[in-house]
């Protein structure tokens, strides 16, 4: 029987909030070597995910419109896919596949419990897969 994703994800993640200050969250990204991390609302509800290439856009405006700062919530991507947490390690897999992302939020009942990657569904599938069948 293969494992759901929940085995796999991280769960310790670093997030930030629409309102926050957007240069704090970008070096906060830098600093621990971040690619990414979930918005939530005060509810604890995804509303959002602020990426190094959404970062990119704050370096582009400063560099050629002197516009520093603002907060996570203008320059956070709106559109983001989930993985719900009782999603099975193969069906992760295959959204993988069919996807450019490297790593997806995970939920339960809306709320965000955990972040799976590539990286995790690839440990995933040598653990139930192919460590067994040698």
């Amino acid at each position: 029987m293969s494992k759901s994703i929940e085995s796999y994800m991280a769960t310790e993640l670093v997030s930030f909030a629409p309102g926050d200050d957007i240069i704090k969250a970008m070096r906060i990204l830098l600093e621990r070597h971040l690619s990414g991390a979930p918005v939530l609302d005060h509810d604890g509800k995804l509303v959002g995910l602020l990426s190094q290439r959404d970062c990119m856009e704050i370096v582009y405006h400063t560099a050629y419109h002197r516009d520093w700062g603002g907060q996570v919530g203008q320059y956070m991507s709106r559109k983001v896919e989930h993985i719900d947490v009782d999603c099975s390690i193969l069906e992760a897999a295959e959204k993988f596949l069919h996807s450019s992302f490297r790593r997806f939020p995970v939920l339960r009942e809306g709320q965000l419990v955990g972040q799976i990657s590539r990286h995790d569904i690839m440990r995933a599938l040598d653990d139930q897969y192919l460590r067994n069948s040698t």
